[in-house]
């Protein structure tokens, strides 16, 4: 018999890094834009407050770091406003809102963009099915 590895005890997401090269610039976007409660700033990095996962935004702290960010999936009731409303801000879109996944009580709908600083991101929305 083996033995259970022991678990480390995770709760959830803290924080999530998101590399920018304009902080002022991405700052704005994530705070006017995307509309996110700014937290704090500190020397060359910004907090953002995302339904309870922090967000940071800085430049990369070595070379091989310097890459875009992971695919942040923002989670709206409303998805086809909030498209809408990014559109009117002229962010670039590059997905428009599209059906992703018919599930057995909702339809999972996606719509594809980029920040200020080229990083791909998602808005997604889950649509109660009609009973």
């Amino acid at each position: 018999m083996s033995a259970t590895p022991a678990k480390l005890g995770i709760q959830n997401i803290g924080q999530i890094s998101i590399i920018v090269h304009h902080l002022p610039r991405a700052t704005a976007f994530y705070r006017d834009v995307l509309g996110l409660p700014l937290l704090f700033t500190a020397p060359n990095l910004a907090f953002f407050d995302c339904g309870g996962v922090r967000l940071m935004l800085g430049p990369p702290e070595t070379p091989e770091l310097d890459h875009p960010s992971s695919i942040l999936y923002f989670r709206v009731s409303d998805l086809n406003a909030a498209h809408q409303r990014l559109v009117e801000q002229g962010v670039p879109i590059e997905a428009p809102p599209r059906l992703i996944a018919p599930m057995p009580t909702y339809d999972l709908w996606m719509s594809a963009f980029r920040d200020s600083e080229g990083n791909i991101h998602q808005l997604m929305s889950e649509v109660p099915r009609a009973k």
